[in-house]
């Protein structure tokens, strides 16, 4: 399956092992291939406005990064964390959003949609060295400190859970740079165009710089 001109290391992401606490979730660091670090950060979209999440229909960028959200999206990665999950995604419609920018504001606690049956994260920064904007995953809605992992991220970082009613997650402010690649499995068609809906609007607003509290959307 692995060949060399692959962008990710899908070797890495099926020798991976799910953990069960606090949630189910996996994490695989460099799955992103090193080689592949200056053509995606030239094809990397440039997005006009600091904050929020940006659907792929609303952003222009270059064919490696194309390459990158067609592995993303693929019926591989789909089946590869199907079944680390034990679910059929493949029934399922997936959804990608870009991020490029942490707010003050962002990382508050909080779950995942009921909509959303799984959630990946890549994570495409040079090495973080903040102590801020690190993902954690928690044990409890109240207390970011009372997490059991943290994810720096870093480039080619890639962390995949289950969404649940206790997949809490958060992580401590951060304002600045901070790039993020997010694909959803989601219950169904609908669900796939009502958010990109929902986010190709919030995007719109944002060229004509309308407060970020009117386009809310979750931080990660």
């Amino acid at each position: 399956m692995q060949h060399e001109t692959d962008l990710v290391d899908w070797t890495l992401l099926q020798d991976a092992t799910v953990e069960q606490q606090p949630f189910p979730h996996l994490i695989v660091r460099g799955f992103v291939r090193h080689s592949a670090v200056e053509p995606l950060s030239r094809d990397f979209p440039t997005l006009t406005y600091p904050g929020g999440s940006f659907p792929l229909k609303s952003l222009q960028y270059g064919p490696v990064f194309s390459e990158l959200m067609d592995n993303l999206t693929s019926h591989a990665m789909t089946g590869i964390i199907g079944r680390k999950f034990g679910l059929d995604l493949n029934a399922y419609p997936a959804m990608a959003t870009v991020r490029g920018w942490s707010r003050a504001r962002d990382g508050k606690i909080h779950t995942d949609s009921t909509n959303k049956l799984v959630t990946a994260l890549l994570y495409m920064n040079e090495a973080w060295e903040s102590s801020g904007g690190r993902l954690r995953l928690l044990r409890s809605p109240d207390n970011i400190s009372d997490y059991a992992a943290e994810v720096p991220p870093d480039y080619g970082t890639l962390i995949v859970f289950r969404n649940g009613p206790t997949a809490w997650h958060g992580f401590e402010r951060f304002e600045g740079p901070r790039r993020v690649i997010q694909v959803n499995w989601v219950t169904g068609q609908a669900v796939a165009r009502w958010e990109d809906a929902r986010h190709r609007f919030s995007a719109f607003l944002k060229r004509f710089r309308v407060r970020p509290e009117e386009t809310a959307d979750a931080p990660y």
